[in-house]
């Protein structure tokens, strides 16, 4: 049994407005392909998918003229280290494992290379993972945090990951009988 699932991180009202603030469509896809890709590599799909879903948490609007400067979040933007912090406090409160919470963390802070100096860093494979997930989610200009989706299609969509990573969290505990 898992402490935190999806669903309890989508209704914090912390992700709903920081997440939001990114995009709920581009975030749940992120968690898709994290867990897809942590299910192929062995890795912790339930690890996986809550920081593929809270990735860009520390997202800060760059506007100008009313629109997203997408150059000037290029080069000013630490999301990820604002992310990092505010999805440990966020996963602490929920009463998720602060083992778990620390490596979701970190797993953001390490999702971008936008606020490093330069790329030379070595990730672990959980890191690579919720990198390569939003990555594959990543449309031109930033517009993957323009697409859309309603509260009830997000919520479903939530709902069937988590009864998929219970699924394979129940198929991993068989096999280690």
């Amino acid at each position: 049994m898992r402490d935190v699932t999806l669903l309890d991180i989508f209704h914090h009202p912390i992700t709903q407005k920081y997440v939001k603030r990114s995009g709920f469509a581009h975030a749940i896809a992120v968690a898709y392909h994290a867990y897809y890709l942590a299910k192929e590599h062995g890795e912790d799909v339930d690890i996986a998918a809550k920081a593929g879903f809270l990735h860009d948490i520390g997202h800060f609007t760059w506007y100008r003229n009313g629109k997203w400067d997408y150059e000037t979040y290029r080069k000013n933007d630490i999301h990820a280290i604002k992310g990092a912090e505010r999805a440990h406090k966020l996963l602490i409160r929920l009463g998720e494992n602060p083992v778990t919470a620390k490596t979701i963390s970190l797993a953001i802070l390490f999702h971008t290379d936008s606020f490093l100096p330069s790329n030379e860093i070595e990730r672990t494979e959980l890191q690579k993972i919720v990198k390569l997930a939003d990555e594959k989610d990543e449309e031109e200009g930033g517009l993957h945090h323009y697409r859309q989706i309603d509260k009830e299609r997000a919520k479903k969509s939530l709902l069937r990951l988590d009864a998929m990573i219970d699924h394979e969290i129940t198929q991993h505990d068989r096999a280690a009988e």
